[in-house]
């Protein structure tokens, strides 16, 4: 691999934390409230799926901020389940969490030996990741959110928007995230070269191409170290 010029890199799942804890508890909660027998596995899908789905339509002049999203979709879930759960109560906690996540234990170390410049390309707002960057002191380049873009990966805007601010082609970064279908999908359909993180030892995405896989951020570290001029 020829030396990337700078890292595009994912945030939560990829640098800290995704908020899965905090999306068990509040699927607990409502299958716990609800009028019908329902598990939190059914109750995790239908919201997963809701929210998806107002991402996808979310673009352009139809742009909706993730905080925005997150609670429409998390009333319509408990309306659908017929949950007396408190709605702006669950969100707190989930907003919290996007303000003060935990970090992977690897990702300080990471960012304080990489050589290229870094811009986090991430969906959470920008007030969020900046509150979040903030608290763990992270040192950063650029930061590109789907709030600026006004569309959610996969879709082009958001590697588009970074690309244009790193004055650079896609041949001449490597996306770095753990998503496949945000990341992988996201960054090489503009034939951005892509290291997918696969923390937990996945199969790999099919029909997709992935330049490398690596289990941690120090291995791709290791990658970026090895890679010639």
């Amino acid at each position: 691999m020829s030396r990337p010029q700078a890292v595009l890199l994912d945030f939560y799942g990829t640098v800290v934390e995704e908020d899965d804890q905090q999306i068990r508890q509040i699927c607990v909660e409502i299958s716990d409230t609800s009028s019908q027998p329902v598990d939190p596995h059914t109750v995790g899908s239908y919201w997963s799926d809701l929210f998806s789905h107002l991402c996808t339509v979310s673009v352009g002049p139809s742009f909706a901020t993730q905080r925005a999203l997150e609670r429409q979709s998390l009333q319509e879930t408990i309306l659908h389940f017929g949950s007396v759960a408190d709605e702006e109560t669950l969100s707190k906690q989930m907003f919290a969490y996007w303000r003060q996540p935990t970090l992977f234990q690897e990702a300080t170390a990471f960012l304080s030996e990489i050589a290229q410049p870094v811009c986090i390309v991430s969906d959470i707002d920008r007030a969020d990741i900046e509150a979040a960057i903030s608290h763990h002191g992270i040192g950063v380049d650029l930061i590109v959110t789907s709030e600026d873009a006004r569309a959610y990966k996969p879709r082009p805007e958001p590697f588009r928007l970074a690309l244009g601010r790193l004055g650079l082609q896609p041949d001449q970064v490597l996306h770095i995230g753990n998503s496949p279908s945000c990341d992988v999908a996201g960054a090489t359909s503009l034939g951005i070269p892509v290291a997918w993180l696969n923390r937990k030892g996945k199969e790999r995405p099919q029909q997709t191409h992935v330049a490398y896989e690596a289990p941690n951020l120090l291995a791709i570290h290791r990658i970026l170290a090895d890679a010639v001029d």
